[in-house]
């Protein structure tokens, strides 16, 4: 690795959350075949991942895109278990 290179595995922040993030919203989509671990799961790891890359500075756009999905994929599950219990 070069002196100054922007290479690092910091960089990657911000494709996983919005990966992760992506995940959790198909999975909470799904949450009534698949359970809502999976979505709970995929959130939190893309909520942590972004914060993470927010932190670094690094990919700032998809870090943002994968905080507010990864978000939405944690509440929804949350929300619908409180709307039945």
């Amino acid at each position: 690795m070069a002196t100054g290179s922007a290479d690092s595995p910091a960089t990657l922040y911000g494709p996983v959350s919005l990966a992760l993030g992506a995940a959790a919203l198909a999975a909470a989509v799904f949450a009534g075949l698949l359970g809502i671990a999976f979505p709970l799961l995929f959130g939190s790891l893309a909520v942590t991942f972004a914060l993470l890359g927010l932190g670094r500075g690094l990919n700032r756009t998809q870090c943002v895109v994968g905080l507010t999905t990864g978000s939405l994929g944690l509440i929804y599950p949350v929300l619908l278990v409180a709307a039945w219990g």
